[in-house]
């Protein structure tokens, strides 16, 4: 007979992740538990599946405050099925389709470029003539 919810300390084990990560994305809304008479956590099995999809977002860097909403569109009271998963991947593919493109374009640049010690004024495409850019801000501002 399998359990149907799980402790803190075994949900940690079975998702690979430490038990204040769990508590960490428990307080950004991203899992959830309930508490028993005893006031420990009990998490139901479905939320081994949140936490893979948090790790894969994570791990192709998606911003926590993205995930959260990707999570939002999930069912709480079930694993999400393959279904959802490709409503949820389909969100981040344009996201990701854009961070690699300037990546890539970052990686073509780089070997003439020194950050803000640009090696030709001339043909830098972070130029800032007379920092007319300082108006806006701080940090570099053609580069996301």
């Amino acid at each position: 007979m399998v359990a149907k919810e799980l402790g803190v300390g075994e949900l940690a084990e079975r998702a690979g992740v430490a038990v204040s990560a769990l508590h960490f994305y428990e307080a950004k809304g991203l899992i959830h538990s309930v508490r028993t008479s005893g006031n420990q956590r009990r998490y139901a099995r479905s939320v081994l599946r949140r936490i893979a999809v948090i790790k894969v977002a994570q791990r192709v860097g998606l911003p926590l405050a993205e995930i959260a909403r990707a999570l939002e569109a999930l069912p709480s009271g079930r694993t999400p099925t393959v279904a959802d998963w490709r409503r949820l991947s389909a969100a981040w593919k344009q996201e990701l389709e854009q961070r690699i493109r300037a990546l890539t374009q970052l990686r073509d640049q780089l070997d003439g470029c020194i950050g803000c010690g640009c090696l030709s004024l001339k043909a830098c495409p972070l130029r800032n003539a007379e920092d007319t850019l300082a108006q806006d801000g701080a940090g570099p501002h053609f580069l996301p």
